[in-house]
């Protein structure tokens, strides 16, 4: 591709999604995703986890297999090219040596040579310990590779109406430091949703946040 695409920074040619669960390049970067592989723009994700400590388990089976291959669904519904599933345990990111875990960034920086790193933004956006584990590895990686780093989040409305509605832990920012992206293409973040069945048949914060958000997400530049 040699245009850009509306709403992103004109430089973004192929990018390389770091994430900690299968899920997180659906529920949360699905929209993106599938907006930069639409306008023809090359997309892999890395994913550390196979998520097989979540609470949620909305069909029968192995988590840990189960949702390697919803991941795989996801990824052809969203048009991304390659998934790098890693085998670290879910809930234990911190854990790992955050050089080890930025090692395997630039593994596949050097494979796929991204333009950008699309990432959750700082604080992990729901808090959660893992998804700023994986935000801090691929930020760590980015400055050895020189890569430029895109956070997605949330705007500080939709976080503070969520946490109010269910006591969730959701980190906002103001519009004003965000680069507004839309529409983003639902329908096709809902399909991806759809094959993590395990995780969004019974996930009320979920379709909350996409009803609030609407057409339109926030990305920051992290560096």
């Amino acid at each position: 591709m040699t245009g850009a695409v509306a709403g992103l920074p004109d430089e973004v040619r192929r990018v390389l999604a770091v994430v900690a669960h299968p899920d997180d390049e659906s529920f949360g970067l699905g929209g993106l995703l599938a907006l930069l592989s639409g306008g023809g723009v090359p997309a892999a994700v890395l994913c550390f986890t196979h998520g097989e400590a979540s609470t949620l388990h909305g069909r029968p089976g192995d988590l840990h297999t189960m949702r390697a291959d919803e991941l795989a669904c996801a990824a052809r519904e969203l048009g991304v090219a390659r998934v790098e599933l890693v085998d670290h345990a879910d809930g234990a990111l911190v854990d790992i040596p955050l050089s080890r875990l930025a090692a395997e960034v630039a593994r596949l920086i050097g494979e796929q040579r991204p333009s950008h790193l699309l990432v959750f933004d700082m604080g992990g956006v729901t808090g959660h310990r893992d998804h700023q584990r994986a935000t801090g590895a691929a930020l760590l990686a980015a400055r050895r590779s020189g890569v430029a780093v895109l956070g997605w989040t949330l705007p500080q409305r939709v976080a503070d109406r969520l946490n109010a509605e269910f006591g969730t832990s959701f980190i906002g920012r103001d519009p004003a430091e965000c680069r507004i992206v839309e529409p983003v293409p639902r329908e096709r973040q809902r399909r991806a949703i759809a094959c993590h069945a395990s995780q969004s048949s019974d996930n009320p914060v979920l379709w909350r946040r996409l009803e609030l958000l609407g057409d339109r997400e926030h990305l920051r530049i992290l560096q």
